[in-house]
């Protein structure tokens, strides 16, 4: 099964490197949405459905913190597993941000195995 995932990073270049470590991993994304902060990820959302989100923290505008609060107080987005993927791994970040609600976290730099394994544990999809 293809799945549908958002990466939100207000770096294109670190979204199109993410986009690139999902394919070298070898998992099945089928459709890949990007935004550069979390209002543009919003917007994404109001139009399309996506399985998974993968979203950085520090961003201009709506940061991945308040992204991630807006998605919990909506209903219909509260369901959609997300992935915090950033260079702050401070033990206070990653507490707050599971607090929020947040799935998984992985600090960069990463390597697809480890993207990959998290993915596939977020999706329940068993690791072949």
């Amino acid at each position: 099964m293809a799945y549908r995932v958002l990466i939100v990073d207000d770096s294109p270049s670190m979204r199109s490197f993410i986009r690139r470590v999902i394919e070298i991993s070898g998992f099945d994304c089928g459709v890949c949405f990007e935004a550069g902060n979390g209002e543009e990820a919003l917007a994404v959302l109001s139009r399309e459905w996506v399985d998974l989100i993968l979203t950085d923290i520090n961003m201009p505008g709506m940061d991945g913190a308040e992204f991630v609060r807006r998605l919990e107080a909506d209903e219909c987005l509260r369901s959609i597993p997300v992935l915090v993927i950033s260079t702050d791994s401070s033990n206070a970040r990653i507490r707050h941000m599971l607090a929020l609600g947040v799935k998984g976290y992985i600090a960069k730099p990463f390597t697809p195995e480890a993207l990959r394994a998290e993915l596939e544990r977020l999706l329940g999809v068993p690791h072949v």
